[in-house]
């Protein structure tokens, strides 16, 4: 089973910045990842319709023999982390509470802010998760759904995109935080706007990057790490467009060839709910 693929699953391709992370520290482990780009964004949707999507995207990914899989979706984890871990045999990670413990750790005065989709600040839970470690932090939150679109239409290299970051992140001239967590696996694609606009004292926290290394250490503890260093090549899924996909995933993980694949939504509607736990579903 150590040989198995880790999955990874997101909205669109933000879950890439997580997959980039993965690949370095996890450099012989095999990746498999999927991209719901046709259902996004997943943000302004109820939290009950989003549990459901990530349902289906965890079954398709279970039938391509996953030993572990990463939400690496901020608004999904906030959405179906608990259900997963409790229907799924194989260890399931989520973004938000390794995201929090780093920005409680490394805050000098628990000034604590996070910019994220709509979802996962409705759903506090990262209010949750930094009040239940640091009880008397101060927590800012932001939903900044335009960083979405951007990084989704390809165009965080573009000119305009300081002027947009810094327009949205005004909010904390008069909110102050020394710590900004970077509540959207879409938004480290920006991290140089988001730099810019929040000034050098602000300590930015990427939480996927956090993530990965939760992930590793969980492959180690449960003795699933690829030792025969056998990696295959990453396979990438996007429920959009493939071209689109390419173009943002070559661009940032610096990889000339992919392998992408189209994989329609309503193929994953025919997997439905997963089944419980206690199955008997092979890993």
């Amino acid at each position: 089973m150590t040989s198995q693929p880790i999955g990874f699953l997101d909205s669109g391709v933000g879950g890439l910045t997580v997959v980039k992370e993965a690949l370095k520290q996890l450099p012989n482990e095999s990746i498999v990842f999927l991209g719901d780009q046709a259902r996004l964004p997943y943000g302004p949707r109820p939290t009950e319709e989003v549990a459901h999507f990530v349902q289906q995207i965890a079954g398709f990914l279970l039938d391509q023999h996953i030993k572990a899989l990463v939400l690496a979706c901020n608004t999904a984890t906030a959405a179906a982390l608990p259900i997963l871990q409790a229907k799924l045999p194989i260890p399931v990670v989520g973004v938000i509470d390794s995201g929090s413990q780093t920005a409680v750790k490394v805050s000098t005065g628990q000034r604590i802010g996070v910019i994220a989709t709509e979802g996962t600040i409705k759903s506090h839970a990262y209010q949750r998760a930094i009040s239940n470690l640091s009880p008397n932090a101060s927590i800012e939150g932001l939903a900044c759904p335009e960083f979405v679109t951007v990084v989704e239409a390809g165009k965080y290299h573009a000119p305009q995109t300081d002027q947009l970051v810094d327009d949205q992140l005004r909010y904390f001239k008069t909110h102050p935080v020394d710590t900004l967590i970077l509540g959207c696996t879409h938004f480290p694609l920006l991290v140089d706007s988001i730099r810019k606009a929040m000034g050098p004292s602000v300590t930015l926290v990427d939480s996927g990057v956090e993530t990965v290394s939760v992930i590793k250490q969980l492959l180690a503890d449960e003795q699933l790490l690829n030792t025969d260093g056998a990696m295959k090549q990453p396979q990438f899924y996007t429920t959009g467009d493939v071209d689109s996909f390419t173009a943002i995933a070559q661009d940032w993980l610096q990889m000339t060839e992919l392998n992408v694949q189209h994989v329609p939504v309503e193929q994953l509607t025919e997997y439905g709910d997963l089944k419980p736990k206690e199955s008997s579903y092979e890993a």
